[in-house]
């Protein structure tokens, strides 16, 4: 199990992950995606991976058997009970932090230098962040000025595999009078990203949790000094803000 702060430590050197599939690679994102959004403490169910990727229980079943055969992956306890989850063992951190790598400097250079928008990238980064090199991923790094975050607020993890842990709380868990700041958004849904932009709400905007309706309802923030906003619960669902 990964171990640090808040159950948390990437500092490992990045791998080339070239030489693997695709669907290797994207099996080891998705376990590292998962555990980053619980702070690397717990394992990683098959249920999870299979609603993460849209595939079946038996793929994702044989998939970590064979990941698990290869080393990447290690079950979540002693071994003797999978429904405790994976995670991610040395070498497989190494290859998921190069691929989280490639995808969040690939979404960053095709918003600062190719303009596209916020909402756009995500689905050609998930297509790009197969096919390019570490080497060339510091390239872009280098032509970025090495950024820390990607357009969505995500950390981009470093060559030498370090990442800060996730620090923000979901908008959807603040009390009443909450003020904090925006720091990440899930880049998955673009439908939504298009809507938070709309309304002001992108990484490092200031908030302010105004009004929670009842049953379910929408979350009333302040955006910046003025703007009132109503949050439907799926979005604030998708909004880590640090307090």
């Amino acid at each position: 199990m990964p171990t640090g702060d808040a159950g948390y430590d990437w500092a490992v050197s990045v791998a080339d992950p070239s030489s693997l599939s695709p669907a290797i690679q994207d099996y080891l994102k998705a376990v590292f995606l998962l555990s980053e959004d619980r702070g690397g403490e717990e394992g990683v169910t098959g249920g999870r991976i299979a609603e993460e990727l849209g595939v079946t229980a038996p793929s994702v079943s044989n998939m970590l058997d064979r990941l698990q055969g290869l080393g990447y992956l290690e079950t979540a306890d002693d071994g003797s009970d999978r429904r405790a989850g994976v995670c991610l063992t040395e070498a497989g951190r190494r290859v998921a932090l190069a691929v989280v790598r490639h995808h969040r400097l690939l979404e960053t250079y095709l918003v600062r230098r190719l303009g596209m928008t916020w909402d756009e990238v995500h689905r050609e980064a998930e297509v790009l962040e197969h096919h390019i090199s570490e080497t060339l991923a510091e390239r872009m790094a280098d032509a970025l000025g090495h950024p820390e975050r990607d357009p969505h607020g995500h950390p981009i993890p470093g060559a030498d595999g370090t990442i800060p842990p996730p620090a923000g709380v979901p908008l959807i868990d603040l009390p009443l009078g909450t003020t904090g700041r925006i720091e990440r958004v899930s880049d998955r849904d673009s439908d939504l990203l298009r809507y938070l932009a709309d309304r002001g709400l992108v990484p490092q905007a200031e908030v302010q949790v105004i009004d929670v309706a009842p049953f379910g309802g929408p979350i009333t923030v302040r955006v910046g000094e003025s703007a009132l906003v109503d949050v439907p619960p799926g979005a604030a669902e998708a909004l880590e803000i640090t307090l």
